[in-house]
C-alpha cells in the first residue's frame, strides 16, 4: 500500500492539472481567406476554412466565423479580409474582439506523377504513382500591436499508387469537394503544422474578453460565457483602454494604455454560453465595451 501511495499522488496531482488546464478560457482568433498562390483558383478559401475547422475542433480556441470576419471588415471599411497589415491589425482587434489574427496564402498545391513504366508527368491522371504536395506560407499577428509574432512554411505531403484524380472541374473554394483527395490529405498535413504553431505562440498572448452590457442591477454581461471556459466563480479584472501609442519611429502601434476600474466575479451563465454574468466585486465607472482579463 505504501508503494502505491506516491504514484496515486501523482496520479492526483496529474489530474488536477489536467482539470485547470482545461478550465483556462479560451482566447479568441480568426482566420482571413487565405490567398491563392498556387495552381488552383480558390484553394486559398478552401484552405483557410479547413484551418478554421481545425482549430474548432482542437477546442482551444473560439473562432470567428470568416463570414462574420468579412462582414464586420467590410462594415469597418477595414479593407478586405485577405489584407492584414500592421496599421489595420489593431484596428480589428479590438473590433472582432480576437486575440490573434492568422493570414497566408497557398505557395504551392498540386501533384507529380510517375507513370509505372517511366517517365514523369505533371498536374494529369491515369495509373501511376503520383505524389502531391501543399505549402501554405502563415503568419501570426497579434492584434494588440499588429506585431507579426511567427511567420512560417507548413508543409504537407501525400503519395498514392493507382487511378489519378483530375482536378479541372473541381471547386476548389470548398473543401469538400476535394478533402478525401490526394491533395486534400496533403493540405490536411500542412494544416496540422500551422494549428501546432498557432497553439504555441497563442500562449504567449494574455488572454482577454469584453463587457457587452451593463445592466441596471448593477451586474454587467460579459463575453465570452461558457463556451470560451469562463464560468460561475471566476474572478475577473475590467480595463478600460486608453489613448492608442504609436512607434515614433515606425508609426506602428504599440498597443494602449490599460487603467484598472473594476474587479468582477462570475456568477451565472447566459445566452447559450456565449455571455455571462457577473458581479461587481469592488470599482465602478464600467462601460459597454470594456476588456476584461485574468487577474495579475
Amino acid at each position: 500500500m505504501n508503494v502505491l501511495r506516491p504514484l496515486l499522488h501523482s496520479l492526483l496531482l496529474v489530474a488536477f492539472c489536467l482539470t485547470v488546464s482545461e478550465a483556462q478560457p479560451k482566447k479568441r482568433i480568426a482566420v482571413a481567406r487565405f490567398s491563392d498562390g498556387a495552381a488552383y483558383h480558390g484553394c486559398g478559401v478552401g484552405i483557410s476554412d479547413m484551418l478554421a475547422t481545425a482549430l474548432v475542433k482542437s477546442g482551444k480556441f473560439l473562432v470567428v466565423e470568416r463570414k462574420d470576419l468579412e462582414k464586420v471588415l467590410d462594415e469597418q471599411k477595414l479593407g478586405a479580409s485577405g489584407i492584414v497589415t500592421a496599421e489595420t491589425a489593431p484596428a480589428m482587434g479590438r473590433v472582432l474582439g480576437v486575440d490573434m489574427i492568422v493570414v497566408g496564402s497557398v505557395s504551392e498545391l498540386g501533384t507529380k506523377k510517375r507513370d509505372i513504366g517511366g517517365g514523369i508527368a505533371i498536374f494529369d491522371a491515369g495509373v501511376s504513382s503520383k505524389t502531391a504536395r501543399a505549402a501554405v506560407d502563415i503568419r501570426l499577428v497579434n492584434t494588440t500591436t499588429g506585431e507579426i509574432i511567427a511567420a512560417e512554411t507548413e508543409e504537407g505531403t501525400e503519395s498514392t499508387l493507382g487511378v489519378g484524380v483530375r482536378y479541372d472541374d473541381i471547386n476548389f473554394n470548398d473543401m469538400s469537394a476535394w478533402n478525401d483527395t490526394d491533395l486534400g490529405k496533403a493540405a490536411r498535413e500542412a494544416i496540422d503544422g500551422c494549428v501546432e504553431l498557432i497553439t504555441d505562440n497563442m500562449s504567449a498572448i494574455p488572454w482577454s474578453g469584453r463587457i457587452i452590457k451593463v445592466n441596471a442591477d448593477g451586474t454587467v454581461l460579459v463575453k465570452p460565457g461558457s463556451e470560451g471556459n469562463v464560468t460561475a466563480g471566476m474572478d475577473l479584472d475590467v480595463y478600460q483602454l486608453g489613448e492608442e501609442i504609436k512607434d515614433p519611429d515606425t508609426g506602428l502601434s504599440m498597443g494602449s494604455e490599460e487603467t484598472k476600474v473594476a474587479s468582477l466575479k462570475v456568477v451565472s451563465d447566459m445566452l447559450n454560453g456565449k455571455a455571462c454574468k457577473a458581479k461587481v466585486v469592488s470599482g465602478q465607472g464600467i462601460k459597454s465595451g470594456d476588456v476584461v482579463r485574468l487577474p495579475e
